[in-house]
C-alpha cells in the first residue's frame, strides 16, 4: 500500500503521461509516408555524396554509371554530373544530362544554369546558350542575380558584348562579381575608354573594387599601351595597399610594364613582390624571353629553380620560342631536357607544340617530327606547329599532305592551318588554281574566309596562279583591309607585271588612312620596274623619307637601280647606286652590269665589272657575268681573259642537284 505522501506524486505523473490510443488508418498512412520520404531523401543524399566523390577523383564515367543505376534522383544529382562534365571538357555529354533533367520534369535551379551556360561558353555554343536563356525566361528566373551574372558572363566570353550589356543593365541589382565580369570582357577587347567608364559607373553605384577589379583595369592599359593611365592606377593600388596584400595585382603590374616595353619597371615590380610567387617568376622569365634577352631570361630561369619555384608552361614556352627565334638548337635541347625532367612533355599541349616548332625553326626537322609522333593526343595546335616546321624546312608537299590528314581525321582547321597550307601551295610544284579553290572552300566552310591572314594567303595564291579577278574578289570581301592586305595585292600585281594597278592600289591604301611600310614600298617599286614606270617609281622612292619618314634600305636602292637600268638611264642608276649603303652590293652592281649588257654601255659596264670583282672575287657567277658582258659588246679577248683568270684561281661553279624527280 502506497504511503499518503506518494499518492499526489503518482497522480501527477499519470496526468502528464500521454494516453496511448489506436491511430486511424489515414493517420498511420501519413506517418508511414513521412517515414519513407525521410529514408528516400537520405538515400538520394547518400548517392549524391558518392557521385561528388567520384567526380572529384576524376572518375566521371564511373559516376555516370552510378547515376544511371540510381532509382531516385534530384536536381542536385543532375547538377553534379553537368558540372563534372564541364570540368572534363565534355560539353556534349554535359548538355545531354541537362536534356535528361528537363525531359524528366525536374526544375532547374541557379546552379544548373550556371553550369550549363559555363559549358556553352567554354565550347563556344551560342545557340545552345540562347536556348538555355529561353528556359530561364520561361521559368521566370531572369531577375535572379546568380543566373543573370552567368548570362552576362556567357555573352561576354562569346564576344556578344552588346547583348551582355543589355542583360547587365536589366539586372535589378549588381554585385561586385557581375561588375568584374563586365570589366573583364572590356579588358579583353582593349577598349580602355569603355573600361574606365564602367569603372566610374561602378563607383557611383557604391560597389567597392577589389584586387580582381584593378587587375582587369591594368590589363586594359596593357592592351592599349596606356602607360600614364596605368601608372596612375599603380599609384592608387599602392595607396590602398593592394600591391603588398594581393599577389594578382602585383603580377599584373609586371605584365603591364612589360607590355609597355618598360622592362626596368617590370623588373622593379617583380622585385617588389616579397620572394615572388610562381606566377611572378614565370612572368618575368617569359617577358625577358619575349624581348630576346637571352642571358637575363636564362639567369632568371635558373634562379627560380634555385628558390624552389618550378617553371610553368608559360616560362617553358617563352624560352623555347626564344630558342626558335635565335635558331639555337643547343639551347632548345637543354630546355627540352628540363621539360622531360618536370614531365611537361606529356602534360602540356602548349609545351609539346613549342618543342615541335622550336626544332622545326632550328632546321632539325627529324627531331620536330619525332616530338610530334611522341605526343599521345595530337590536337590542332600540335599539327599546326608541325605544318609550320615543315614549311620552314621547305618540305611543302608534306605540308599539303598534312592538311589532308587533318581534314580526314577530323582534327579541325583554323587560320594558321589554312594560311600555312596556302603558302605551301604557292611554293609547291603541286600548286594549281583548283587546289587553291579547294582550300578556299574549306576556309568558307569553317568561317575563316574573312580572317586577315587567310585572306592575304588566298590573294597571294590566286595571284601566283595568275587569277587576278579571284584575288580581287577575296580582297573586296575583307571588311577592314590593313596594310598587309594592300601589300599582298600590290605584290601580286607587281609579279604579274601590272604596274599601273600597283600604283592605284597604293593610292587607295593611302586614301584609307593607312601608312605604307618598307615591304609595301618594295612591292610598288618592283611593279614600277617590271612595267617601266620610271617617273612614277622615282616619285615613290623620293616620297619614302620625305613623306613617310622611312629611310630606303638596300632592297629599295636595288629596285631603283634595276628600274633606271632597264630604262637605259645608266648614269643616273650608277649615281644612285653609289649613294646606297656602303656603295651597293653584288646584287645592285650585277643589275647595273646586266643593264649595261642590254644597252651596250661599255664605260659604265667596265666600272660595274670592277666593282663586282672587288666585292666578290671568289664567286663563279661574277666571272661568268663579266665574261658574258664583254662577249656581248664584242670584246671577245677580254671575255676569254676573264675566263682564264677564273680557271687559274680554280673558281668553278657550285655543283647543284635537281629538285624535280
Amino acid at each position: 500500500m502506497l504511503s499518503s505522501k506518494l499518492v499526489p506524486c503518482v497522480r501527477t505523473i499519470t496526468n502528464l503521461t500521454p494516453r496511448l490510443v489506436p491511430l486511424s488508418s489515414s493517420a498511420s498512412s501519413l506517418l508511414l509516408d513521412s517515414y519513407c520520404e525521410t529514408n528516400i531523401q537520405d538515400l538520394v543524399y547518400s548517392k549524391n555524396r558518392e557521385l561528388d566523390i567520384l567526380i572529384k577523383c576524376g572518375r566521371i564515367n564511373t559516376a555516370y554509371e552510378l547515376f544511371d543505376k540510381m532509382p531516385l534522383r534530384d536536381v542536385v544529382s543532375f547538377n553534379l554530373l553537368i558540372s563534372g562534365y564541364r570540368k572534363q571538357g565534355a560539353s556534349e555529354k554535359g548538355l545531354f544530362v541537362y536534356w535528361e533533367l528537363v525531359s524528366q520534369g525536374f526544375r532547374e535551379n541557379p546552379s544548373t544554369f550556371s553550369s550549363v551556360l559555363g559549358i556553352c561558353s567554354d565550347a563556344g555554343l551560342l545557340v545552345e546558350g540562347i536556348q538555355a536563356q529561353c528556359r530561364v525566361l520561361k521559368l521566370g528566373l531572369s531577375s535572379n542575380l546568380f543566373i543573370g551574372s552567368a548570362l552576362v558572363g556567357f555573352y561576354m566570353r562569346l564576344g556578344q558584348y552588346d547583348l551582355a550589356i543589355c542583360l547587365f543593365d536589366e539586372l535589378p541589382r549588381r554585385n561586385l562579381g557581375v561588375w568584374n565580369l563586365v570589366l573583364s570582357g572590356h579588358s579583353r577587347l582593349g577598349e580602355f575608354d569603355e573600361l574606365s567608364g564602367f569603372y566610374r559607373q561602378m563607383k557611383l553605384d557604391g560597389v567597392e573594387a577589389n584586387g580582381l577589379t584593378f587587375s582587369y583595369l591594368m590589363r586594359g592599359c596593357c592592351n592599349e599601351k596606356f602607360l600614364s593611365e596605368g601608372k596612375q592606377l599603380h599609384c592608387h593600388v599602392i595607396k590602398v595597399g593592394l600591391v603588398e596584400s594581393n599577389v594578382f595585382v602585383a603580377n599584373v603590374l609586371v605584365d603591364f610594364y612589360s607590355a609597355c616595353s618598360c622592362l626596368s619597371d617590370a623588373r622593379k615590380s617583380f622585385e617588389a613582390i616579397q620572394m615572388g610567387d610562381v606566377i611572378s617568376w614565370n612572368s618575368i622569365v617569359s617577358i625577358y624571353a619575349d624581348n630576346d634577352l637571352l642571358v637575363e631570361s636564362l639567369e632568371l630561369f635558373q634562379l627560380m629553380q634555385i628558390f624552389g619555384k618550378g617553371p610553368s608552361i608559360r616560362s617553358f614556352v617563352g624560352v623555347l620560342n626564344l630558342s626558335s627565334r635565335l635558331g639555337d638548337v643547343l639551347l632548345g635541347r637543354q630546355i627540352h631536357c628540363c621539360v622531360l625532367k618536370v614531365g611537361f612533355d606529356c602534360r602540356s599541349v602548349h609545351v609539346q607544340s613549342a618543342l615541335v616548332d622550336m626544332y622545326g625553326k632550328c632546321k632539325d626537322i627529324e627531331s620536330s617530327v619525332s616530338v610530334y609522333k611522341s605526343i599521345p593526343e595530337r590536337n590542332l595546335e600540335c599539327c599546326n606547329s608541325l605544318m609550320t616546321s615543315l614549311l620552314h624546312a621547305g618540305i611543302v608537299e608534306d605540308v599539303v599532305e598534312m592538311f589532308g590528314l587533318m581534314v580526314d581525321e577530323g582534327i579541325g582547321l583554323d587560320e594558321v592551318t589554312l594560311s600555312t597550307t596556302l603558302e605551301a601551295l604557292s611554293e609547291s610544284s603541286l600548286a594549281s588554281l583548283a587546289s587553291c579553290s579547294l582550300v578556299h572552300s574549306c576556309a568558307i566552310k569553317s568561317g575563316f574566309e574573312t580572317d586577315i591572314a587567310v585572306s592575304c594567303s588566298l590573294i597571294d595564291s590566286y595571284l601566283r596562279s595568275g587569277d587576278v579577278k579571284l584575288s580581287q574578289q577575296v580582297f573586296d570581301q575583307i571588311p577592314s583591309p590593313n596594310v598587309i592586305c594592300f601589300t599582298s595585292m600590290i605584290k601580286g600585281f607587281a609579279r604579274n607585271g601590272m604596274g599601273n594597278e600597283c600604283l592605284k592600289m597604293f593610292d587607295t591604301m593611302i586614301q584609307n588612312g593607312l601608312s605604307p611600310d618598307r615591304v609595301t614600298f618594295m612591292c610598288v617599286l618592283t611593279g614600277c620596274s617590271h612595267s617601266g614606270l620610271v617617273e612614277e617609281g622615282r616619285l615613290i622612292f623620293n616620297s619614302m623619307e620625305a613623306t613617310f619618314g622611312i629611310s630606303p634600305d638596300r632592297e629599295h636602292f636595288s629596285c631603283m637601280v634595276d628600274l633606271l637600268g632597264r630604262a637605259g638611264l645608266l648614269n643616273e642608276a650608277e649615281e644612285l647606286l653609289q649613294k646606297a649603303l656602303r656603295g651597293g652590293d653584288c646584287v645592285m652592281w650585277g643589275s647595273l652590269l646586266r643593264s649595261c649588257r642590254i644597252h651596250r654601255n661599255e664605260i659604265i659596264g667596265r666600272r660595274a665589272a670592277e666593282a663586282l670583282l672587288e666585292i666578290n672575287p671568289k664567286h663563279s657567277a661574277v666571272y661568268l657575268q663579266i665574261s658574258n658582258f664583254f662577249a656581248e659588246i664584242g670584246q671577245f679577248e677580254a671575255s676569254m681573259q676573264i675566263r682564264e683568270v677564273a680557271m687559274a684561281k680554280k673558281i668553278t661553279a657550285e655543283i647543284g642537284c635537281s629538285l624535280l624527280r
